[in-house]
């Protein structure tokens, strides 16, 4: 029953985002902000909204390994997974301002993430643990704030201020405000749901929260985002991939982490920093097939080199147990 409770939970959290999303998309709109506005902000939060619940609900609970195991198994799996098979199904072309500009802050993301969560490495006592404390969640909130800013500063240069793929609905007021109290609702329980039963396979299986963070619930959390890039890919508009993959990841980090350690301080626990370090090895291949070896070209080799990375790392991690 577990299995059947933990889908369960995961599905009451991609619908409850759904819903969230659409439904605060239909009030902006109606106090007339614009499509751009609502696609960098209203939208972007729901294709995060999984793991941030997942992540927050993890921490309050007091399971921050598998908080963190949560964004660094979501980041591997978006940077490897969702590149890799979309550069299978259809060659990327990837935009210049993503090279130069995107990629590298989606590297200093994850450095930032390193750096201050081994607090070992730190003038601290030997004995001191690895975590995110409350000032590292307020670091990382602030960098979120400098990439909203960024966002928004490269928005305006653009002169076509809608948002690609992107269509809204227009509700009755009452329906709005019915999905936006059903969305929270499905969030916060199937948050709680899903959380509860993958902490108990956890227990089942005999290994860490930090492992199933990493693998099973990374993956449950990001299969939305996997799903919309190979239908775009499919559609040939596969560039979206890259675009849906780097956004998360500095969403992930920034607002997710940031969020889960403000509310409360996160341990690392199982999670290690080979885990952190192959998070930033992985961008660094992102940026190098894309830019050095691909010429703003990700080929379908170099997918298949992507995802080999992901199961390579997935053989290692059971090798481990």
């Amino acid at each position: 029953m577990i299995y059947i409770f933990l889908l369960v939970g995961l599905a009451m959290i991609l619908i409850g985002a759904n819903f969230l999303t659409d439904a605060a998309s239909a009030v902006a709109t109606r106090f007339r902000i614009s499509q751009l506005v609502i696609g960098l902000t209203i939208v972007a939060f729901g294709t995060s909204a999984p793991e941030l619940v997942v992540s927050v609900t993890s921490a309050v609970k007091g399971i921050s390994d598998m908080s963190i195991g949560n964004v660094v198994g979501s980041n591997l799996f978006n940077t490897t997974m969702i590149v890799g098979v979309t550069a299978m199904v259809a060659p990327i072309t990837v935009q210049r301002n993503t090279v130069r500009a995107e990629i590298p802050l989606c590297i200093l993301a994850s450095c930032v993430l390193l750096f201050l969560s081994m607090d070992v490495w730190a003038l601290l006592p030997v004995s001191a643990p690895n975590m995110l404390s409350r000032t590292d969640g307020f670091i990382l909130l602030s960098f979120l704030a400098i990439f909203m800013s960024y966002t928004f500063s490269i928005a305006r240069e653009n002169t076509d201020t809608s948002v690609k793929g992107f269509t809204q609905k227009i509700h009755p007021i009452w329906k709005d405000i019915v999905l936006l109290v059903l969305g929270f609702a499905l969030l916060i329980y199937g948050g709680d749901l899903f959380v509860n039963n993958a902490s108990k396979i956890a227990r089942s299986w005999g290994v860490s929260d930090a492992m199933i963070g990493l693998t099973l619930v990374a993956v449950g959390t990001s299969l939305p985002e996997l799903a919309t890039s190979v239908v775009a890919a499919l559609k040939k508009n596969p560039e979206l991939a890259i675009g849906n993959a780097i956004g998360s990841n500095l969403m992930n980090i920034f607002l997710v982490l940031g969020v889960s350690a403000s509310v409360k301080p996160l341990s690392l626990g199982k999670i290690e920093s080979v885990d952190l370090w192959y998070l930033i090895c992985v961008s660094f291949v992102l940026f190098f097939v894309s830019f050095i070896l691909g010429h703003r070209r990700i080929l379908r080799r170099e997918g298949a080199l992507l995802v080999l990375l992901y199961l390579g790392y997935i053989v290692y991690k059971i090798a481990r147990i």
